[in-house]
């Protein structure tokens, strides 16, 4: 599997373009600047099998309408999200001024019991509310890969201080992630990568119960 980050946005949010062998890709978190996903798509004669979001705020899927105009395909959330993304509930000003558009075609509900297979890649989903209520990981097992969205971060965690945030959910799914691999590498939605192990070391936020 091939990832590679485009970094978009005002608030620096990691959209991730995964490959496997097909010339097809899973987009992850198209926040903003769908102008600039699309010619990195053109660019490596990609077209999109899915759009994957990890969770549903402003910054990771106001440039998902835009971007499936171009190149439509399946887009998966999980319905705790879906139920409110979409709407004024999901407005930020000065930066969000407006809901960010639904886009058209097939929905996906992510689901903790289902193994997804697109664009000649597997993975499957961990639901880890706290920082939304429909906050979910990918997990790809076979390349040890874990897209943690804002669940998880290089030395901290996403904000529960939003509407529908919870500290003490957050902890619990973070207690998910502890039980994964020590070299499992973690792709989070904005900054650096790290690993699993690395975060059980040093984050505060992982240190155990």
């Amino acid at each position: 599997m091939n990832i590679e980050t485009i970094v978009v946005g005002q608030f620096g949010v990691n959209c991730f373009v995964c490959t496997g062998s097909d010339g097809q890709a899973l987009v992850v978190d198209p926040g903003e600047d769908a102008e600039v996903i699309l010619a990195t798509l053109r660019a490596r004669n990609l077209t999109v099998a899915a759009y994957l979001m990890t969770h549903g705020h402003c910054d990771h899927v106001s440039g998902l309408a835009a971007l499936h105009d171009a190149m439509p395909a399946p887009v998966a959330m999980h319905a705790a999200d879906w139920a409110w993304a979409f709407t004024d509930a999901n407005i930020l000003p000065p930066i969000f001024n407006t809901a960010p558009r639904h886009p058209a075609g097939e929905r996906i509900d992510f689901s903790e019991a289902t193994l997804y297979q697109y664009a000649g890649l597997a993975f499957s989903i961990i639901e880890t509310p706290g920082h939304t209520p429909g906050g979910v990981c990918l997990y790809f097992e076979e390349s040890g890969t874990l897209i943690t969205g804002d669940t998880l971060f290089a030395g901290s965690v996403g904000r529960t201080d939003l509407p529908g945030g919870d500290s003490r959910i957050l902890s619990a799914s973070l207690q998910k992630l502890r039980a994964l691999p020590d070299p499992t590498r973690v792709l989070p939605g904005h900054g650096p990568a790290s690993t699993i192990g690395q975060e059980k070391r040093t984050n505060f936020f992982m240190q155990g119960d």
